[in-house]
């Protein structure tokens, strides 16, 4: 069953409703972002979720020792890491905190990765080294930056899909190898169709069920789950 998550959660009210919708997961932005959470609203509001629901928190370019602390505070499950960060930031973290012999705690680290020309190398890099749990597939955008000073990549909330099909040219080789979440401009009306191309192991929504940036359309969120499972063969009742 393709695993769900529903990120950019703000309120209380729409953690429980990607919940009761029959979503995997709610996702949390600690980075800055206009759906960025304080630890302690994302704290209060993990504590209110069922303990399978996986509690994901999203970071870029953060350093080790603040995600860790995060972590441990908001009880996530599941860190995401949305910036420049390399394989070997990724294997160290989280590094002996459990007391478990391979020295990898039982929360999980993915790293999202823009589609863009040639990210083919980056994605092996990830997956071969064992450095993340899983891989999330985003869209590149490109913005111009303050002052006209270039260009600067936009990370997540773009609403912006990539190319599926081109991307099923290399998907089937990382899924091999670590799970990959397909996330970009998906919605209600599309997921079915990126599901059935590529296949993902899970699927991450954020503007595509928004009413505005930070707060959820419930209708939408029950319509994205209903589609999801639909094409996976588990329609909800």
């Amino acid at each position: 069953m393709t695993w769900i998550k529903i990120c950019g959660t703000t309120t209380g009210d729409d953690a429980l409703a990607a919940v009761e919708a029959g979503a995997d997961a709610v996702g949390f932005v600690f980075s800055p972002s206009p759906r960025q959470i304080k630890p302690e609203a994302a704290q209060e509001i993990a504590a209110a979720l069922p303990c399978p629901v996986d509690k994901v928190g999203v970071f870029a370019n953060e350093s080790a020792e603040r995600i860790e602390r995060v972590a441990r505070q908001v009880g996530l499950t599941i860190v995401q890491l949305h910036g420049d960060e390399s394989p070997e930031f990724a294997r160290r973290l989280f590094r002996g905190t459990d007391g478990r012999a391979d020295g990898r705690a039982r929360l999980r680290v993915f790293k999202a990765v823009s589609v863009m020309p040639g990210v083919e190398g980056v994605l092996r890099d990830f997956a071969s080294a064992d450095a993340v749990d899983g891989i999330l597939l985003d869209s590149a955008v490109l913005r111009v930056a303050c002052m006209g000073q270039g260009t600067e990549l936009v990370r997540g909330g773009t609403g912006v899909s990539f190319d599926w099909k081109r991307a099923a040219d290399f998907v089937p080789g990382i899924a091999q190898r670590t799970r990959v979440i397909l996330a970009g401009g998906l919605s209600p009306t599309n997921v079915g169709d990126a599901v059935r191309i590529l296949k993902p192991w899970g699927v991450d929504v954020c503007t595509g069920v928004e009413a505005s940036p930070g707060a959820k359309d419930h209708v939408k969120i029950r319509a994205f789950v209903s589609a999801v499972r639909a094409c996976s063969g588990t329609a909800l009742v």
